[in-house]
């Protein structure tokens, strides 16, 4: 019954009926019933993996996802994580979390995967990491792909927040299965799963409804005000400077302290 998880899903629910978020889900029935999935989502959004997760809901499954390992400073979120097989992930030291996401697989579990690590500003899909398709090759399980279209509209990097009850329509479609082999190319079979999910987004933005031009949650190849690929890659770089600086400074601010007690 897990109910921690149940809890969880109950107030998921009840944040969508208080935002009156319009969810659509489609194709959830191209989720395996059982056994262990590797499911892959587009990442736009803080907030994505809630309608991914109910999207899994409705095919009457859980979705386990990996997450920073940050998030373990957190009481609160240290309990959610320990009694719903999270699997947190410290990028410093990631075999230990890839070899409990396999292991959760081997179990049966649906482990959320985000291929391209972080959030796209740009909300085109970014390159991918090779971690889905060796997860999936080592654990003996399919990979579903999912997008997830709209959920930007709620909470984004360059997006003004709006979580209140503003009915934004959010898109999550399921994509078929892919199947592969322990001998296969990570790298080629990483760029199939990516042309498979780019081919899923053109088909859930053409029917997901009004893209206003210049509107920060469309991409600037719709007419939008996101920043392109290339931009959003600028943007990026200049915040890990700032994230690299400030840990120095935070280590070094550290030591300082360490030495005055000493």
């Amino acid at each position: 019954m897990e109910p921690v998880y149940r809890t969880l899903e109950i107030a998921a629910h009840a944040l969508v009926r208080a935002q009156g978020m319009r969810l659509s889900v489609r194709d959830e029935d191209k989720l395996p019933a059982t056994g262990g999935v590797v499911l892959a989502v587009n990442h736009t959004a803080y907030v994505d993996f809630l309608a991914a997760a109910l999207g899994v809901h409705r095919a009457g499954r859980r979705a386990r996802y990996m997450i920073k390992s940050e998030m373990m400073d957190n009481p609160l979120v240290r309990f959610l994580i320990t009694h719903t097989h999270t699997v947190p992930v410290d990028r410093s030291a990631g075999a230990e979390a890839y070899a409990q996401a396999v292991e959760n697989l081997r179990e049966g579990y649906v482990v959320g995967v985000y291929p391209e690590a972080t959030i796209s500003r740009s909300f085109e899909l970014k390159e991918f990491k090779t971690g889905a398709v060796r997860m999936a090759a080592d654990a003996g399980v399919p990979i579903v792909p999912v997008i997830v279209w709209g959920a930007q509209r709620q909470w984004s990097k360059g997006v003004p927040r709006d979580m209140g009850r503003s009915r934004i329509p959010v898109s999550v479609r399921f994509g078929d299965p892919l199947h592969v082999g322990a001998d296969i190319d990570p790298v080629d079979e990483t760029a199939r799963l990516k042309t498979q999910m780019s081919e899923l987004l053109d088909a859930v933005r053409a029917d997901y409804g009004d893209h206003p031009a210049g509107a920060p949650w469309v991409p600037a190849s719709m007419g939008g005000g996101a920043p392109t690929p290339e931009q959003a890659h600028e943007i990026e770089a200049a915040e890990a400077v700032r994230k690299a600086e400030l840990r120095e400074r935070r280590r070094a601010e550290q030591i300082r302290r360490e030495k005055g007690r000493g």
